[in-house]
């Protein structure tokens, strides 16, 4: 995370927030992370998966922290991600599309409703010939009709 220029933000038991200036290098970081989980030698056989969220916005930040929209969204967006699975907005997308990595496409999940947000999220999979693709729908969403 932090070669590509992310800085944590928090961290809340296995749950870690963080902050890159650019799209591309979050998308960069994660991209990595999952390789790096994907590739790991786990103890006892453990299979560790972890869900990655990426959205773009403007967060306030105050003396507890980054808050608004953005944060939520962010948040919703990564619980809605199953394990090893990396989902991006519609803003994060548009951010990326023109310097994705070589091999890295972006495919299409349709919109979802999630609660608390006041419209529906266009969302994107990131996709990589040596990372898993097949997942089930989004978590805890709704589709938009």
């Amino acid at each position: 995370m932090r070669s590509a220029g992310g800085r944590a933000a928090s961290a809340r038991g296995d749950d870690v927030f963080a902050i890159f200036e650019r799209a591309p290098a979050a998308l960069e970081a994660a991209l990595a992370i999952q390789r790096a989980m994907h590739a790991g030698a786990w103890p006892d056989g453990i299979d560790v998966r972890l869900r990655i969220g990426l959205h773009r916005g403007r967060p306030a930040l105050t003396d507890t922290g980054y808050v608004g929209l953005s944060v939520h969204a962010a948040a919703r967006i990564c619980f809605a991600a199953h394990g090893r699975q990396i989902i991006l907005s519609s803003a994060v997308r548009a951010a990326v599309i023109e310097s994705l990595p070589e091999g890295v496409s972006l495919r299409s999940l349709g919109a979802w409703r999630f609660r608390g947000l006041p419209e529906p999220v266009d969302l994107f999979q990131a996709d990589a010939a040596d990372l898993p693709a097949d997942f089930p729908p989004p978590r805890s969403a709704t589709p938009a009709k």
